[in-house]
């Protein structure tokens, strides 16, 4: 098993792949074909994985399940880049998965607790940097709001030395971007520490987020064009960066309506790369119907062209 990275001290940054599950036709997990995938995503020069999490179709594996699938990605990701385990799951099971992931070599967790409270949210996220690791990340879900108070993130930064970064998926996402990083830093100076921020489903505002400092984009396929954008970002080539990621715009408009849409479309497009053997989901597909998955295929057929002329 590969040794763990200090995270800490090399902070996480760039594209960090939600891995997607692939099953088999008979419904089983094909460990075979998430392994192809990782090989495929580090030659293609992402900078790390988060799995399982929602797009992997996390509430939809066994305990067991995650634990073989991620010990899988671990081992074939070899210490070349980082690997997030996602430990999201219901609070009488939460540390049990986070000492399963840590267990198996994970070099950082990620968590998302439900908010309702401060106290209650404090005291959940306080139990999750207790088990012991080093770089935890938090999941700021909020498909319908903005999520987690700023200050009350920032005082977790402060008072938990293991938080270190925050997964930012809120409406509207920018706004919040730019309120963290700033009210963090502030709250931070002097301490030595720097709160990372995240981007997950608004990867369709990328250039915005980079712009506004965003450190990480953790989307879930189109490695090599994702890779490409924020190559040519932090050359300088903001003009050619925008002009690429105004290229898979309207395929990003389509596959994200809906995170069932985008499972099944990200999984469609692994399938016609030869990286998954099915298509196959354990999610719902009432929006996949035979519309979309023309149009699906039209965005995969764009998708395919694209990608030949970034290797």
């Amino acid at each position: 098993m590969s040794r763990r990275r200090n995270l800490t001290e090399q902070p996480l940054s760039g594209i960090v792949t939600v891995l997607n599950t692939p099953f088999l036709g008979n419904g089983d997990p094909d460990i075979e074909a998430l392994r192809g995938h990782v090989e495929y995503a580090v030659m293609a020069g992402v900078d790390g994985f988060l799995y399982p999490a929602m797009a992997s179709e996390v509430e939809f594996l066994s305990r067991k399940e995650r634990l073989e699938l991620t010990a899988a990605v671990v081992d074939a990701c070899g210490g070349r880049v980082p690997v997030i385990g996602g430990a999201s799951a219901v609070p009488e099971e939460r540390i049990g998965i986070v000492k399963d992931l840590m267990g198996i070599g994970c070099d950082g967790i990620l968590v998302a607790v439900p908010y309702s409270d401060p106290e209650s949210y404090r005291a959940a996220i306080e139990e999750v940097a207790d088990a012991g690791m080093d770089y935890l990340m938090i999941q700021d879900w909020d498909a319908a709001g903005y999520g987690v108070p700023v200050d009350l993130i920032t005082r977790l930064a402060v008072d938990i030395p293991a938080f270190r970064c925050l997964k930012i998926e809120v409406v509207p996402a920018g706004v919040k971007y730019t309120q963290v990083l700033s009210a963090a830093a502030e709250e931070l100076a002097g301490a030595g520490k720097r709160l990372q921020v995240a981007g997950g489903w608004a990867v369709m505002h990328l250039i915005d987020g980079l712009d506004r400092g965003v450190d990480i984009f953790m989307p879930t396929g189109m490695h090599e064009l994702y890779v490409r954008i924020l190559r040519l970002y932090r050359e300088g080539q903001r003009s050619e960066a925008a002009a690429l990621f105004r290229r898979i715009l309207p395929i990003l408009t389509f596959s994200n309506q809906h995170l069932e849409i985008s499972i099944c479309f990200f999984k469609r497009l692994l399938f016609r790369q030869g990286v998954f053997k099915t298509d196959r989901v354990r999610t719902s597909e009432r929006f996949w119907d035979e519309r979309n998955r023309r149009l699906a295929d039209a965005n995969i057929d764009e998708v395919l062209e694209l990608t030949k002329f970034q290797i």
